[in-house]
């Protein structure tokens, strides 16, 4: 599949993987800051933001996606980096292709399965009918019963478009229910990593634990952590000046 991506800067690429119903312009800043020393490349996963919409979706297929960008684009070495479900799609690119990554960085993410968290969102997203909604703050009134917090239906009001005066979601939700279970799957245990990784993690969030840590180190041998403090989930987010530091650090570091 063709993945639409944004692209920016010289030098080394650096891949940038979104997570579950994000895209590449929930990373437009970060991306303006690393390509002053990277060849910057952002992309939008199947299924979400401008990439095209398919059935399938799972870990193997979206690692290929990224893989066939690289000989779209020429890319020999690269560093890659994701968050959330755009980590452990990282993760199964640097294993199905190890010859191609310099470099690993993983953000909030581990290599276990996870468990159904947002399957409520999708249900009720799906729930409204667009048409009847003029405006967006309609839209998110409309949320605010399913999903009372704020900024997570902020989060997802991104993907709220509008065309032809009617309002739609960019997301193809009904592939992403369908295939829930699959970007829900671990990342087998089996695959070992050799290539330098870095797994950056919010102090304040649940998705990596002591014990994820400890499974890290045995599957990836050069594994170094970094826990963010007073950072939940969305790490870059939340603290965008340490995210930076860490980053670069582990990056301009031979």
């Amino acid at each position: 599949m063709k993945l639409h991506y944004q692209e920016s800067g010289e030098g080394t690429p650096l891949i940038i993987i979104h997570g579950l119903f994000g895209s590449a312009d929930n990373w437009r800043s970060m991306a303006k800051y690393f390509s002053r020393f990277y060849r910057v490349i952002s992309v939008d996963l199947r299924n979400h933001g401008r990439s095209p919409h398919s059935d399938e979706q799972n870990f193997t297929i979206m690692a290929d996606d990224i893989h066939e960008l690289c000989e779209d684009l020429q890319l020999e070495h690269v560093h890659i980096l994701g968050h959330s479900l755009g980590g452990k799609v990282a993760m199964m690119f640097a294993a199905m292709y190890p010859q191609l990554v310099s470099k690993l960085i993983v953000v909030d993410i581990s290599p276990r399965q996870y468990f159904s968290a947002h399957t409520p969102l999708m249900d009720a997203m799906m729930a409204l009918n667009l048409s009847q909604f003029t405006r967006r703050t309609e839209v998110d009134d409309a949320l605010a019963e399913s999903i009372p917090d704020k900024a997570v239906r902020q989060f997802l009001l991104m993907n709220l478009v509008s065309e032809q005066e009617t309002f739609q979601w960019r997301i193809n939700l009904p592939a992403l229910k369908a295939n829930y279970p699959e970007l829900m799957a671990a990342i087998s245990e089996d695959e070992t990593f050799s290539m330098p990784s870095l797994f950056i993690y919010g102090e304040l969030s649940d998705y990596v634990t002591e014990q994820d840590r400890q499974q890290i180190s045995r599957q990836f041998s050069e594994a170094k952590f970094s826990g963010i403090e007073k950072a939940g989930h969305w790490v870059q987010a939340e603290r965008p000046q340490q995210f930076k530091k860490v980053v670069e650090e582990f990056l301009q570091n031979d």
